[in-house]
């Protein structure tokens, strides 16, 4: 035999005397090769609610004592430490202000929360790294620190005006979710009576704008008309920045089998949230069984709301909502994987945005057990860096280059309101 066929056969023993990689190994090594890439959290709402804005004293570095019993608010979900530990490399900070807001006042909001946002990211330069493309994403993440990105949630901080979108985008904002939880005057949402059957002329105009920019155009909270009528545009890859399947939990919120295989046409790539509504059938229904029992209270209290609020608290005392596991988060991703393809599946918690998530994934240091389980489930390691970031980055270039090609287009425009 020659020395050539002896080292081959040599190295052939070695590989096959190798001992398997455990699960913890193999989410680790994927971990390390690509950072979780996040598409949507909520501290600048946090800020908000809690300092009105005001982050002077504000100790992002650990954020674990910032339960208020008073307000009934719970600690934080997130901060420098735990982001360490759950290895994010990348974050989406979502710059949401309510939908009830008119119009006027929400440009006004979102302003404001773009605003505090940068001045937190610009707080801690050795952690953070404000960015606005995909080069500056993966520049941060070398160096290690954790490359912050803003998307804004909700069609309504627009106030019915392309240049304020343009304007936005100007400011840093690399995504907008159409619509909230109310319709807006151009998108009809997922979760309120339809209006529009999806996008009028002006919300295709918006859709379009938004792609001319390579700001990406988010589908979460929109109805399943907005979201087909969108993917029609034939532009570049969509995303779903926190949202499921709907085959498993039918919430309003999450994603029918049809439209993920549009989806997965069109490249985009949909980020499995951790709130228990969206996520578990069962906190579906509980949810519609509380809203019934609320209404009941009310009408049997008329007169004295806080007996009714009493009532109600001491309903959920008895009946708490039934959280499930990150188990039935890997559910979620497991179907999207298989029907149309590892390459469309990513994360997006929406921590600090929701009142609890499943047991097993409470806060952002919690992410590499979600990557065991799914390796337990049989997911290679080049999938799960997929799923961690590599799929939101193909996403990004691929707005980037849209955007790239027709830099020559004129702006859209529309009359102003006033």
């Amino acid at each position: 035999m020659t020395k050539p066929f002896v080292l081959i056969a040599c190295a052939a023993l070695l590989i096959a005397a190798a001992p398997p990689r455990s699960p913890d190994a193999i989410a680790d090594a994927a971990l390390r090769a690509a950072p979780v890439f996040d598409g949507h959290n909520d501290v600048p709402e946090q800020l908000r609610e809690r300092r009105k804005n005001l982050i002077d004293g504000f100790d992002f570095r650990d954020t674990r004592n910032t339960a208020d019993p008073a307000s009934g608010r719970d600690a934080m979900m997130t901060d420098l430490a735990r982001m360490k530990a759950g290895r994010v490399g990348a974050q989406f900070w979502s710059v949401y202000v309510s939908a009830t807001l008119p119009e006027p006042q929400a440009v006004q909001a979102t302003l404001e929360q773009i605003d505090v946002t940068r001045r937190l990211i610009a707080r801690y330069p050795a952690d953070l790294r404000f960015c606005g493309d995909s080069a500056c994403v993966i520049a941060a993440q070398k160096a290690g620190r954790t490359a912050s990105l803003i998307g804004m949630e909700g069609g309504h901080s627009i106030g019915g005006s392309l240049a304020v979108l343009r304007q936005m985008h100007a400011l840093g904002a690399r995504y907008m979710t159409l619509t909230h939880f109310r319709n807006t005057a151009w998108a009809d949402s997922g979760t309120d009576a339809p209006v529009h059957d999806g996008l009028t002329p002006f919300g295709i105009s918006v859709v379009r704008e938004m792609q001319r920019l390579g700001m990406l155009v988010d589908l979460a909270h929109v109805s399943e008309a907005t979201m087909t009528d969108a993917l029609a545009t034939n532009g570049p890859p969509v995303i779903v920045s926190h949202s499921n399947a709907r085959a498993i939990n039918h919430h309003p919120r999450n994603i029918s089998d049809a439209t993920l295989k549009l989806i997965g046409a069109n490249g985009g790539i949909v980020m499995v949230n951790f709130y228990p509504p969206y996520v578990v059938e069962a906190a579906r229904q509980w949810g519609a069984s509380r809203d019934g029992e609320q209404a009941r209270l009310a009408a049997l209290h008329r007169g004295d709301p806080d007996a009714a609020k009493a009532a109600l608290a001491a309903w959920d005392k008895a009946n708490p909502m039934p959280r499930g596991s990150l188990r039935d988060v890997a559910d979620h991703i497991d179907h999207i994987a298989r029907l149309i393809g590892p390459d469309h599946v990513g994360l997006g918690g929406d921590l600090d945005g929701v009142e609890a998530t499943v047991e097993g994934l409470e806060d952002v240091s919690t992410y590499p057990a979600l990557f065991v389980e799914l390796v337990r489930r049989g997911w290679s390691q080049a999938d799960l860096e997929k799923l961690s970031s590599r799929n939101m980055l193909r996403v990004m270039k691929a707005a980037e280059t849209y955007a790239g090609a027709h830099r020559n287009d004129p702006p859209l425009e529309n009359e102003t309101a006033f």
